[in-house]
């Protein structure tokens, strides 16, 4: 085994949600090198007010080592209108109104640019060790490839709340442990903020590990790596941002 193979490290990245100086934070921390894998678990824009900015930061940072751009629901969103063929026109007032915002005074290349950067990006993504990234979740039994409506994948939230109900129970009894999430070594989803269940940072269930820490609402940014399952956090988004709000956060 090379010096590189042995030494090269693999992140998992949560939700963005437009927080350009979060991203940036969460990369020193880092510290990539070329032979280093980022996967980004979706979520790009929406929330922040720097979405159009973290699609140009990513757009460089594909440059310096291995990305990998999992698709989320407002990516989806957001490539839509970018398309010209937006489908929620309620968006443009409310999860889009700032990622709008950012993008005045791009010119029609740059937004072509990032046009392109969307529909590059992934629905899901499996590695050699079957690790499994996906935005959402998966419904289907036979895996993510199966998924009958693909958008499902950038929207599920069955698969997480399955594995929060069955964590104990497959713990006392591996014979309960659900097939579909035996496909897979491990899972890593983002969408569902921690701060759902008041945890602040990645939370692990059966064999998924959710990555978003709700860095839309008052949370951090997380990456954990998949090897030695560290975890590194950004400072609280808000504090990045005092001027603003973010999203909301729906209690369950």
């Amino acid at each position: 085994m090379s010096w590189t193979e042995k030494n090269k490290r693999t992140f998992a990245i949560g939700d963005v949600h437009g927080a350009l100086k979060a991203l940036q934070q969460i990369v020193s921390l880092i510290k990539p090198q070329s032979h280093d894998t980022l996967i980004f678990l979706g979520d790009y824009v929406d929330g922040w007010p720097e979405s159009a900015q973290v699609i140009d930061y990513l757009v460089q940072l594909e440059k310096q080592c291995h990305c990998i751009f999992i698709k989320g629901n407002h990516d989806v969103t957001c490539e839509t209108w970018l398309a010209g063929n937006l489908q929620k026109p309620e968006w443009l007032l409310k999860a889009g109104r700032l990622t709008v915002k950012s993008y005045e005074g791009y010119s029609k290349r740059q937004l072509r640019t990032h046009l392109e950067f969307f529909s590059r990006m992934k629905y899901f993504y499996i590695d050699k060790h079957q690790r499994l990234f996906v935005h959402g979740g998966f419904t289907a039994a036979e895996g993510p490839s199966a998924e009958p409506v693909i958008n499902n994948l950038t929207k599920d939230r069955t698969l997480w709340e399955m594995a929060l109900t069955m964590d104990k129970r497959v713990k006392d009894n591996p014979a309960l442990f659900p097939k579909k999430m035996q496909l897979f070594d491990e899972i890593y989803i983002g969408h569902t903020p921690t701060l759902n269940y008041d945890v602040t940072v990645p939370m692990k269930a059966c064999n998924i590990y959710n990555v978003d820490t709700g860095a839309a609402f008052y949370g951090s940014l997380s990456a954990i790596d998949l090897d030695t399952k560290e975890v590194l956090q950004t400072d609280v988004v808000q504090l990045l941002y005092p001027d603003y709000q973010g999203k909301e956060l729906k209690v369950k």
